[in-house]
């Protein structure tokens, strides 16, 4: 119907507007994000709905699409493109409005659609566009789906079906958010900071949090796409650093930052400081499984070491399981071992019944992170962080590597890794106790000590991390093994920062 897409039409021109625009590098593993105009025009927009559409098809689903889009001066445009190929296609589509990502896929559960499409470039800067995509609640897609609907739209293989059909479904914003708040109430007013970064949460968060008993701080609550002040991006130092700020000028006990399309949160102590998820997944696991006996965890490779050494996790029968970086593998492994949730440091949370349906929500996160410090028996949450085992970690860093050598550099470290771990030989004087390679590699030594070296999932990058429970000296120790065994690579360029 649309050919196969063009990968370089310019704007203002006749091709631009009858032809697709759609550049293969807009297909990542577990999503689909392109710059707008640039790498994605509305034509091109239009034949990805067709060809997902044909893949909801091909897997042989009810074709019934829940769609939706964050706020942006673009986004509803695009979904308007998306949904003519959806409905081209054959699809039955459900347009929710403007919304969280969180809350499209609630909605998947609320109207009994098996398909989601949801038009975000989640926390990337103006100018990106997106769709997240499933086909089997809760899932997101991951590799195999991309790759399919990659090939699908590049051979142009989408197929225009009859019986498409368009329904605007109305106040699907306060069918979750009574959903979502149902059943909590806190026995206190915790006074919150609701920071959203002028994104689509300031729609969603603050209500949800005043309707549990919170006492709500907004904080860049107005919608504004122009994005003013920073990213809506609670990994981003900028918008922790003003979460803080907050916390100390209106003496709050907590502060929750929520990214740009709900599915991320991330959390600032009392004392302004800014906790890694990994370390708040610990806290919760500690509430959860102290009232849900024999609980599993899933988390993923880049998080701290303490859910495997904490005594208070060991009491409860904790089992966590490491798994692939990345939102779609977490939910998936989550999904796939009935775990009661998964977490990961960028500020993905998944919770399974009894507390969320398996996909990953701020809002829900929130409300259990305010939960736990509520029944926390009136310790703040930075007492109960230092309440955890002290731990030595170093920042997320990421060594520069070509894209089309990346895995080949991981592959050669997680070998020589593994050899050193089969015939026993030592790193830093120790064993290697544990080698995990579901996602490059990660190393654990006898005392803790770990390190990890994966390939970036949407960069041209390394990822290394590392963390010691023994002493700072040995955090640098690892982290010093393992750049030395990267710079035998001539390919892996500058760290974008060090410890």
């Amino acid at each position: 119907m649309f050919g196969a897409p063009k990968n370089n039409l310019l704007p203002n021109t006749f091709e631009f507007e009858n032809e697709s625009l759609i550049t293969a590098n807009g297909f990542r593993e577990y999503d689909a994000r392109w710059l707008f105009p640039k790498e994605i025009n509305l034509v091109g927009m239009q034949a990805l709905g067709l060809a997902l559409g044909t893949y909801f098809h091909e897997r042989g689903i009810e074709p019934k699409v829940v769609v939706g889009h964050d706020y942006r001066s673009y986004s509803q445009t695009i979904k308007q493109a998306l949904t003519i190929g959806l409905m081209s296609a054959g699809c039955q589509v459900l347009d929710i409005g403007l919304a969280l990502s969180p809350v499209a896929y609630f909605a998947q559960f609320a109207l009994d659609a098996p398909a989601v499409a949801m038009v975000t470039a989640s926390h990337n800067e103006n100018g990106w566009t997106g769709v997240k995509m499933g086909a089997e609640r809760p899932l997101t897609f991951g590799p195999d789906e991309i790759n399919r609907l990659k090939d699908i739209v590049f051979s142009d293989q989408g197929k225009v079906r009859p019986g498409g059909s368009y329904t605007r479904i109305e106040n699907m914003r306060e069918t979750y958010l009574e959903a979502v708040t149902k059943g909590h109430r806190l026995s206190r007013p915790i006074r919150v900071v609701a920071a959203c970064g002028n994104g689509t949460a300031g729609a969603f968060a603050p209500e949800a949090l005043r309707r549990i008993g919170a006492d709500v701080v907004s904080m860049d609550v107005e919608l504004d796409w122009n994005f003013p002040k920073y990213n809506p991006n609670p990994e981003d130092l900028e918008m922790l650093h003003a979460m803080g700020d907050a916390v100390r000028a209106n003496g709050a006990e907590i502060a929750l930052g929520f990214d740009g399309d709900g599915d991320r949160c991330g959390v600032v102590d009392d004392t302004g400081h800014e906790i890694f998820a990994d370390k708040v997944g610990v806290l919760i696991a500690r509430d959860l499984s102290s009232r849900i006996k024999n609980a599993k965890f899933v988390v993923d490779v880049k998080s701290t070491g303490i859910y495997e050494i904490d005594p208070v996790l060991k009491a409860n029968g904790v089992v966590t399981d490491y798994w692939k970086t990345g939102h779609s593998y977490i939910k998936r492994r989550t999904s796939e071992l009935k775990a009661l949730a998964g977490f990961e440091k960028s500020g993905h949370y998944f919770f399974n019944p009894p507390i969320g349906n398996g996909y990953d929500d701020s809002i829900v996160a929130a409300i259990a992170t305010l939960e736990m410090l509520d029944r926390a028996g009136g310790k703040t949450i930075s007492q109960l962080v230092e309440g955890l085992p002290k731990t030595y970690g170093s920042p997320t860093m990421a060594p520069y590597c070509p894209d089309d050598r990346k895995y080949t550099v991981v592959e050669l470290i997680t070998q020589e890794y593994t050899k050193l771990y089969e015939s026993g030989a030592k790193v830093l004087g120790q064993k290697i106790v544990r080698l995990v390679t579901v996602n490059g590699v990660r190393v654990t030594l006898e005392d803790g000590t770990w390190g990890l070296v994966r390939a970036s999932s949407n960069k041209p990058s390394l990822v290394v991390v590392v963390e010691s429970p023994a002493s700072d000296a040995q955090m640098r120790a690892m982290f010093k093994d393992i750049d030395t065994r990267l710079s035998n690579h001539p390919e892996v360029g500058e760290y974008d920062q060090k410890i």
